[in-house]
């Protein structure tokens, strides 16, 4: 979205005072005010580009959400779209599309998705802010 604040104008019309139209002020009127819901890293956006080129059928995109598993509540969800749905958030970065589930929204906000290889995992992985603690075995979460 763009933040654009707008003040009364005061003109003077026959002797008085009136209101009428508004002026934006320049210091609220900026295109770079837009905050993305979620952050996607640079490997990130990598491996999403391999699965979209791995897969027999194209995709429009890749969708996360959050689904209520494991020990602690829930757990990140991510599967190809083929076509989103109206109501999902739209992340774009690097040439990858990510459509977030509208009703996982809430829990994704601020968050930054990467990807992450080493010895004894491999995956994708995400700092939440919302998350207000993990299960032992990491896999998933609770707001």
């Amino acid at each position: 979205f763009v933040l654009s604040l707008s003040k009364p104008v005061l003109s003077d019309a026959a002797g008085g005072v009136e209101w009428g139209g508004t002026e934006v002020d320049p210091r609220f009127e900026r295109e770079d005010t837009y905050m993305s819901v979620l952050t996607i890293t640079e490997a990130a956006a990598d491996r999403m580009k391999q699965l979209l080129a791995g897969r027999d059928a194209p995709a429009a995109g890749l969708r996360l959400g959050t689904s209520t598993q494991g020990c602690s509540g829930l757990m990140y969800k991510l599967d190809f779209v083929d076509a989103p749905e109206p109501t999902d958030e739209v992340v774009e970065h690097d040439g990858v599309t990510l459509y977030i589930d509208s009703q996982s929204l809430m829990y994704l906000t601020g968050s930054e998705m990467d990807w992450q290889e080493d010895t004894f995992s491999t995956g994708f992985t995400f700092t939440n802010p919302n998350e207000k603690g993990r299960c032992g075995c990491g896999e998933s979460f609770t707001v």
